[in-house]
């Protein structure tokens, strides 16, 4: 654990071939309920199953990220009474690792520039919605590599993002088969088992941002494989994001997870609790008298 904001002990760290599991917050605020729900939920799957527990901190938006929100979030968790081992890793220390999946990606054929703006994607007359809200319709795919040239000759910012049809489709022929994902929790629909990939609903997702930035779905099953996590508990809200993560890890060569969505924390009025939404912070909780075993409590935990 860092010693910049408790003296609770890290844990010891037993073999590499043991299971394991993570919780990953973005330092961009302070925790809420939501997210204790989602750490105390893998916390406690770790110690029933004797396993390892990880912390990393999901920093690679610079203009958001700050640092004492880290510590905030960290001084929370610590007060929960979770530990984790060390040394915590940061993705804003692992830009290079990052950078050499992207290679492999553009080698495969399956990433492309996307010149594109918010405002430009949102008023396409073709495109469709999912459950994040606009899908991506694809308008930069099919340039010519030409008009591609001139325009990134000319400074236009672009991301980049992958064309998940065509990666879906080599990476079934690297595996030989038609790909899956387990799922022991439960999707929004009650989704359990061995489940089918397809990232299409995704539409072709942001592999780098316009600011240069590797984007979380390539970060994030880099980081996983790195850390050795064997199982992923997160919330409902990314279970139809693991598709594309899935598609990721077998063009990377990357071991396959395990999956556990969870349910989501809600308000009095049913909306999800989120820093967005201004909900009650851990930190707030605290400050009002609350107990670590309140919070559990009042996350269905008790």
């Amino acid at each position: 654990m860092s010693t910049q904001t408790t003296s609770t002990p890290p844990r010891s760290t037993p073999p590499a071939n043991t299971l394991a599991t993570r919780f990953a917050p973005s330092p961009n605020g302070h925790l809420h309920p939501g997210h204790a729900f989602s750490a105390l939920t893998a916390w406690d799957w770790a110690n029933a199953n004797h396993a390892r527990f990880l912390l990393r901190i999901e920093d690679t938006d610079r203009t958001r990220s700050r640092l004492e929100f880290e510590q905030s979030q960290l001084e929370d968790l610590a007060w929960l009474g979770l530990e984790w081992e060390t040394p915590v890793r940061r993705q804003s220390e692992h830009m290079a690792d990052y950078q050499k999946g992207l290679d492999r990606l553009t080698q495969l054929g399956v990433i492309y520039p996307c010149f594109c703006t918010r405002k430009d994607i949102t008023e396409a007359a073709i495109a469709p919605h999912g459950a994040d809200g606009v899908i991506y319709p694809g308008t930069c795919r099919h340039l010519s590599q030409d008009v591609r040239a001139t325009r990134i000759a000319e400074g236009t910012a672009h991301a980049l993002r992958m064309d998940v049809t065509r990666a879906l489709a080599i990476a079934e022929r690297l595996k030989g088969n038609r790909l899956t994902f387990t799922e022991d929790g439960s999707g929004p629909q009650g989704e359990t088992g061995r489940l089918p990939v397809d990232p299409t609903p995704m539409g072709d997702a942001v592999i780098t941002r316009k600011d240069g930035v590797i984007a979380y779905h390539l970060a994030v099953v880099m980081d996983d494989a790195a850390q050795g996590i064997t199982h992923i508990i997160r919330g409902q809200d990314l279970f139809f994001a693991t598709p594309l993560h899935r598609v990721l890890q077998v063009l990377l060569d990357l071991p396959e997870p395990a999956y556990h969505h969870h349910r989501l924390i809600t308000d009095d009025t049913g909306e999800r609790m989120a820093k967005r939404r201004d909900s009650k912070t851990l930190r707030d909780l605290r400050a009002e008298g609350a107990t670590p075993d309140d919070i559990r409590r009042l996350v269905g935990l008790g």
